[in-house]
């Protein structure tokens, strides 16, 4: 007889929570949602598992007991609206940072020049892509295995700078594109050098997380790059270590923004600043 997509969930649930898995029953349903190929709210009137749908669910769970991110395993990551390809080689987007896509799109008025630093797999800028009418967005990375994934992910309607952030040349770069910019946003690397890190976390690159001894060494090139690149009213918003709330903060106000105001997620922890160039 073949088993009940719910005793399936049931028995992977009980495996990844006793491998230490944060979210077992909520990963052991996405993973049997894709193999059935349903969405995850149907699984309990999806059809019984064929013995190769067996099999290849017990050896999905297997790599996620592992402690292989999701994601890597699923081929992808949800941002908001989006479906984002991933997989080793670019940072996994967090649903933390959807809070700075959210202010970003606040602040964002229709047709806004938009450039994401640091776009990793693109999800700021194309979430305000998405978002935003008529936006034009560019999107910077220098990381060739991250780059595949952002032009994979990316609609031909945005523009792939594939640039190093602290190259003199970008704003030129930049200019040339969009004329300059009403918005920047980066999600950067900010991990202190050493900071411990969960299982999945350590299954990003490690130039994706880790920013010199105190988390901030690439946003003190990031603050002032992005005053260089913002005309007059513009916003600039940046995701930061939650020990970095003070330091980022200042950092904007060193670079010349005013209106720095600092953030927090759900949790209450400090997540990203922002700030308007007023000059």
């Amino acid at each position: 007889m073949s088993p009940r997509p719910t005793r399936l969930v049931a028995v992977a649930a009980a495996r990844l929570a006793e491998a230490g898995v944060p979210s077992p029953r909520a990963d052991a349903e996405l993973l049997l949602a894709h193999v059935l190929d349903v969405d995850r709210g149907r699984l309990v009137l999806a059809d019984d598992a064929t013995g190769d749908q067996e099999a290849a669910y017990g050896a999905l769970v297997a790599r996620r007991a592992a402690r292989e991110p999701l994601q890597h395993i699923l081929g992808h990551a949800d941002f908001g609206t989006l479906r984002l390809a991933v997989g080793p080689g670019v940072f996994v987007p967090r649903p933390e940072t959807e809070l700075l896509a959210a202010w970003a799109a606040s602040v964002a008025r229709p047709g806004a020049r938009i450039v994401d630093l640091c776009a990793g797999s693109g999800a700021l800028g194309l979430y305000l892509a998405a978002t935003v009418p008529g936006a034009r967005v560019a999107l910077v990375e220098r990381d060739p295995r991250a780059l595949e994934y952002l032009r994979r992910n990316a609609p031909s309607t945005v523009t792939v700078l594939a640039a190093d952030v602290r190259d003199p040349a970008l704003p030129g770069l930049i200019g040339d594109e969009l004329g300059g910019a009403d918005l920047v946003v980066s999600n950067p690397p900010y991990v202190p050098d050493g900071a411990p890190l969960d299982a999945e976390a350590a299954a990003d690159p490690h130039d994706a997380l880790f920013s010199g001894p105190d988390g901030l060494d690439l946003l003190r090139d990031l603050a002032p790059l992005a005053a260089r690149l913002l005309a007059s009213g513009g916003h600039v918003g940046m995701e930061h270590d939650d020990a970095n709330g003070a330091g980022a903060a200042e950092l904007l106000r060193r670079a010349g923004f005013a209106a720095v105001t600092e953030h927090r997620d759900l949790a209450g922890r400090p997540r990203y600043v922002t700030g308007r160039m007023d000059a």
